[in-house]
């Protein structure tokens, strides 16, 4: 007897779809896992446009990498929600003397009520819309921020060349000087101030070279590359981005992947709510056996069918925290479209006051100090002018210089803020490289 149903139960067992699924999930798994590695990357030693660094940073990044992982990880969630229960062999021996023993072999098998395998399904892939969401607003921020430190490199750039500009001529001047007082023209005091000026200048210089260096290690550090060994950025740092209408970037902001992520953030709670709620519906389980009576000599064939009563478990408090989870992500919902939109318009306001500022700079600023100064120096050399006038000049020169780079980059940076908040590409990542205007 037993050598007969023994093969019925493993049959069933072995064969059964749940099996097979699980099988084939962990091959796959093993397979996905072995295949895919993150790793760092290291950009050529050569001038390094907007463009080879987006590339670089979406290829390596590892915070990228890790989105991507978790959504592979969600996958696999489908895969099982898609099982069903597995089968049961029981086995019961009654009396252990030979003559009188009644041996039961029985094979019980569930079957889910309610919709709890379609309703974990739905959940399961409402969880993977989440992760791929989640992987669509990581790559946007990584882009963004991309987009902020290639400007950040770009204006330290030209910071530390207005300062070694600044070097060179605070250095004339200090010649001059000293040529003065040799000549008896001037106080040997002179001297003193434009070697104290150039002083100033080179600590100036220094701090250019230290941020230049920090600002390229966050550049390199995108890709997952902790010693940046590209020699410089190339793009046009003077060319704005555009200021599109704030109406039309608070529409676009409604296919934005933070807004889209909160959206699918509530349906995936509803379904997870409904996943509770089909477990309140009780399984069937349905039992087929065979009992061998050694007293009676007969075989007796057992067919059941049980169901849990529920009376004090009806899953109520899972499926409450499931409805107020609900109600919370509804609300963070609500949230992120006041803190997005809060956001959209601070990044708008600031990129269109620096662009009114560097507009304003170009205009008027700039030109008049660099002639001030030029004249101020040339004065200074033929006797003209004293120490104090270049000085000044010198230190108005340098400030709107500095001014309109601080100008630009807040420029750029407010706009790859919105390329941040909008998941999309920003028009400064859209400027062809070209060399930066000396």
């Amino acid at each position: 007897m037993r050598k007969r149903l023994l093969p019925l139960g493993l049959a069933a067992l072995f064969f059964n779809p749940s099996v097979a699924q699980t099988v084939d999930a962990g091959r796959n798994g093993a397979y996905e896992t072995s295949g895919i590695r993150a790793a760092r990357a290291a950009e050529p030693a050569a001038p390094l446009t907007l463009t080879a660094a987006l590339e670089l940073a979406l290829g390596a990044n590892p915070d990228l990498a890790a989105a991507g992982r978790e959504l592979e990880a969600v996958e696999a969630t489908i895969i099982q929600a898609q099982v069903r229960p597995n089968p049961e062999i029981a086995a019961s021996i009654e009396d252990t003397r030979r003559a009188t023993r009644t041996t039961t072999l029985q094979l019980n098998q569930p079957i889910e009520l309610g919709g709890k395998r379609a309703a974990r399904i739905t959940a399961a892939e409402r969880g993977r819309d989440a992760a791929s969401t989640e992987l669509n607003a990581k790559r946007a921020e990584i882009r963004a921020a991309v987009v902020a430190a290639f400007f950040d490199v770009l204006v330290a750039q030209e910071r530390l060349r207005l300062a070694q500009a600044s070097v060179e001529l605070a250095q004339r001047v200090t010649i001059a000087a000293s040529r003065r007082v040799t000549a008896g023209k001037v106080s040997p005091v002179e001297e003193t101030k434009a070697r104290v000026a150039e002083a100033g200048v080179r600590v100036e210089l220094t701090l250019a070279a230290s941020e230049l260096a920090s600002s390229r290690k966050r550049l390199a550090g995108a890709w997952g590359n902790p010693a940046p060994r590209f020699e410089r950025v190339e793009g046009n740092l003077e060319a704005l981005p555009p200021l599109p209408a704030l109406a039309d970037l608070n529409s676009r902001l409604a296919a934005s992947p933070n807004l889209l992520r909160a959206r699918i953030e509530v349906d995936r709670r509803q379904t997870l709510a409904e996943v509770e709620r089909s477990r309140r519906v009780p399984d069937l389980t349905v039992s087929l056996g065979a009992k061998r009576n050694e007293e009676l000599g007969l075989n007796q064939a057992i067919l059941g069918v049980s169901i849990p009563i529920p009376i004090f478990n009806r899953n109520q408090g899972n499926l409450l925290e499931a409805l107020r989870r609900t109600d919370k992500a509804r609300d963070e919902l609500s949230a992120a479209e006041i803190r997005l939109s809060n956001e959209m318009t601070a990044a708008y306001e600031r990129l269109n006051t620096a662009r009114q500022e560097v507009e304003s700079l170009q205009r008027d600023i700039l030109p008049g100090a660099q002639s001030a100064y030029d004249a101020a120096t040339k004065g200074f050399e033929l006797g003209k002018f004293s120490f104090l006038e270049v000085l000044d000049a010198q230190r108005t020169s340098f400030q709107a210089k500095s001014q309109y780079l601080r100008a630009l980059a807040e420029a750029h940076r407010s706009a790859a803020e919105i390329e941040g908040i909008l998941g999309e590409a920003s028009p400064s990542s859209t400027h062809a490289p070209a060399a930066t205007k000396p």
